[in-house]
């Protein structure tokens, strides 16, 4: 009987489990102690951009000085400055959500005033914010959450798509895969999409969408494990002054990486 109540109190919390951690702020890490940690843009009108990731049902909380947007799964901040261009044409082309109706929710995010664009079925669109950061949005019938964050796009080379794939299973112990026609890498919380791009992609430094983070759990011993991989920082190890672990590195194609520790506190 004991036994059986066990077996039942497992596939219990195992079919709650989605639930459970999309309700959750950030998703626990992987075995290389890693997660998804946040998106950060630099907007023109900071107000502007935090009125559409609210009126796509992230919640505004405060980060030392600065509103953040949380949504299940990631964190977006904001740097007020002029991006040099937008999401597209940049290595992280778009980033995406889940969501459990995608006409409904454009239908209620139109409404609310902000940008959509329609994609190339009735389950996909797109928003795009002020500055032109493009996020897809796709449908998933069986989601019990409103949204919840789903995939990082790359555009790179067709013949660089093995190869950053290889590096973001190298780097952050990303499990390598594929989705539909992309080849893909799964860290908790968030699938990286590798694409095709028929033209150069230029770094994403300075743009729209300026740069990803990961949370990583011991990021000292992290930093030091990369440095000693080959790994060059343009921002070593250290601490913000709210106590926040950060470093920054930047990919061989030239995606801008924040590395934290601590914003799963949040």
């Amino acid at each position: 009987m004991e036994s059986m109540k066990s077996l039942i109190s497992i596939l219990t919390v195992a079919a709650l489990y989605p639930i459970l951690a999309a309700q959750a702020q950030l998703p626990p890490p992987n075995e290389a102690g890693v997660s998804i940690g946040h998106i950060h843009l630099v907007a023109r009108d900071i107000e502007a951009n935090k009125k559409v990731f609210v009126a796509m049902g992230g919640k505004l909380t405060k980060f030392g000085d600065n509103e953040i947007v949380k949504f299940p799964g990631i964190l977006i901040f904001f740097r007020q400055g002029d991006p040099t261009g937008p999401s597209v044409g940049s290595v992280v082309n778009h980033f995406g959500f889940h969501v459990p109706n995608v006409q409904e929710s454009v239908k209620k995010w139109n409404a609310a005033g902000v940008k959509t664009e329609p994609g190339a079925r009735p389950t996909q669109a797109y928003v795009v914010t002020p500055d032109g950061v493009r996020i897809e949005i796709l449908e998933d019938a069986e989601l019990k959450v409103p949204i919840v964050s789903d995939h990082i796009h790359f555009y790179v080379a067709e013949s660089a798509i093995p190869e950053i794939q290889s590096w973001y299973a190298k780097t952050f112990g990303a499990r390598p895969g594929k989705r539909g026609n992309f080849q893909s890498a799964d860290v908790p919380g968030m699938t990286l999409l590798f694409a095709k791009s028929d033209t150069a992609a230029v770094p994403t430094k300075g743009r729209a969408l300026d740069h990803i983070g990961f949370e990583i759990q011991n990021l000292e011993a992290f930093c030091k494990k990369l440095e000693a991989s080959g790994v060059k920082f343009d921002r070593p190890y250290g601490h913000t002054p709210t106590g926040l672990g950060i470093a920054f590195i930047t990919d061989p194609w030239g995606t801008y990486i924040e590395l934290n520790e601590g914003l799963n506190k949040l």
